[in-house]
């Protein structure tokens, strides 16, 4: 490491060092029972008309396809098959449609745009402000802050070539301020677990990272008291955010016992490294839960795949190594067509909600469980499908009893691109924010695009919010 910056950001718990320096928001201590987010996206675009329930009769089936507003109980209509595994979950299922994002990056690789709801590329200068996940969770302060977990691309688009490693991610922590992502689920647990660890090498880093952060933050404290001006406050702040990492430190070392008992427990594969993309995913949401149950975070993005990566152990064809980019252009594998393949990949992301819902259905808080404090978002990072142009930006939500939104039971079709009364991904996430406490007229860039129609694109979306 040469400089503070690095230190800061491959210190202690690596990925997250920087996610949470304020120290003033360390130590907050919600009354309640915080709200957890799980921002869980996907590559290569997500069809709207998969998303239809296939028992809709003929008339909601015309509306449909003209793209008219359409809200439904979900009750006496059918899941699309690919959501067969949030059967159990009905009652606190939303499938929403006709949310746009032309305001941000779309085609094959989307970089932050989806989450920040902004153009953004591979240059921090295209990094405007804080995506909204990093919004969330300094609203629901948590030792971590935020988690990110990725299936990292191989041949293109975000953080190329490191599948296994901790590499730029997709959410964004601030203005030009990239956040860092666990490509591998080994190294997430052995980042976000060391305090607790059983391994005696892993304790003595530990013990010698936490005395090399007390050693730097007295010396650059000690600088600073020689320093002037701007000098004066740019060492300043590095030392800030090294007391803020010590203050999250000590805050974990009094949660030992319940960490300890939350220490994810992954399989051989993913402890070899050896694993296809689908026990890669079944790792990470493994780290998910640990992390959110052990009370490490409240808020997780996990990007389940990217247009680059290369997939394997699909259900049916698990020896195949399936290029997504080719699936996007109609190329089958294994005798397989590229349409039934991007089910099976949903089907399979399906699966690890319900894992998780479950999961912390099973945890109790309060008077309830966790689950009754947790909204999980799966969407598309790009839009509506593989060369998208970002008319529709199709969202699963589930979430639980005490979500401050309108959820559960419904589909809602929002009216088309362009149509009265029509909606963005930024009057999406200002209605996530407002909901929870943010005091924001409007979150995200907005599209020009929708000038010449006269749509008021600011503020929350009416039907999400509870009456």
């Amino acid at each position: 490491m040469n400089t503070r910056r690095d230190f800061l950001r491959n210190g202690l718990f690596g990925a997250g060092a920087l996610a949470c320096l304020d120290s003033k928001r360390l130590l907050l201590r919600p009354s309640t029972a915080p709200q957890r987010f799980i921002f869980m996206h996907r590559g290569n675009g997500l069809w709207p008309h998969v998303m239809v329930p296939p028992s809709f009769g003929e008339l909601l089936m015309q509306r449909e396809k003209r793209r008219e507003a359409i809200d439904v109980d979900l009750d006496g209509h059918d899941l699309p098959d690919w959501m067969a595994p949030l059967e159990g979950h009905r009652d606190h299922l939303t499938i929403l449609q006709g949310v746009s994002g032309k305001m941000c990056t779309t085609g094959h690789h989307s970089w932050c745009s989806a989450l920040g709801a902004y153009k953004a590329n591979e240059r921090l200068s295209s990094i405007l402000w804080a995506t909204v996940d990093f919004e969330l969770a300094q609203l629901y302060p948590s030792p971590v802050g935020h988690i990110e977990l990725a299936c990292f691309p191989l041949g293109g688009g975000n953080a190329r070539g490191s599948l296994d490693g901790i590499a730029m991610g997709f959410s964004a922590r601030g203005a030009q301020q990239p956040n860092y992502a666990f490509g591998s689920p080994k190294v997430a647990v052995e980042q976000l677990f060391q305090s607790v660890s059983d391994d005696p090498d892993a304790q003595v880093a530990y013990e010698i990272e936490r005395r090399l952060l007390a050693f730097v933050a007295r010396n650059e404290g000690q600088s600073a008291d020689a320093l002037r001006g701007s000098e004066r406050l740019k060492v300043q702040g590095y030392v800030d955010s090294l007391e803020a990492i010590r203050e999250r430190n000590r805050r974990i070392d009094g949660m030992a016992d319940r960490i300890r008992q939350h220490v994810p427990v992954l399989d051989e594969a993913a402890l070899s490294g050896d694993m296809t993309t689908f026990e890669r995913q079944d790792a990470h949401a493994e780290v998910l839960l640990g992390a959110l149950i052990a009370g490490l975070t409240n808020v997780v993005a996990f990007t389940v795949d990217e247009l680059g990566h290369d997939y394997t152990g699909i259900t049916g064809i698990e020896g195949e190594r399936v290029n997504m980019h080719d699936v996007g252009h109609g190329k089958s594998f294994g005798g397989v067509e590229a349409a039934e393949i991007r089910s099976r990949c949903r089907t399979q992301h399906m699966r690890l909600i319900d894992r998780i819902a479950t999961r912390l259905k099973a945890v109790p808080e309060g008077d309830g469980t966790m689950f009754d404090n947790t909204t999980i978002l799966y969407f598309p990072d790009g839009g509506e499908t593989h060369h998208s142009h970002g008319t529709e930006y199709p969202f699963v939500l589930v979430a639980g009893r005490n979500t401050r939104l309108a959820l559960g039971h419904r589909y809602l079709r929002l009216p088309d691109y362009g149509q009265p009364g029509h909606r963005t991904l930024g009057n999406l996430h200002t209605t996530l924010l407002q909901a929870h406490g943010r005091d924001i007229e409007h979150y995200g860039a907005l599209d020009t695009g929708l000038d010449k129609f006269g749509i008021d694109q600011k503020g929350p979306i009416p039907e999400l919010l509870r009456g």
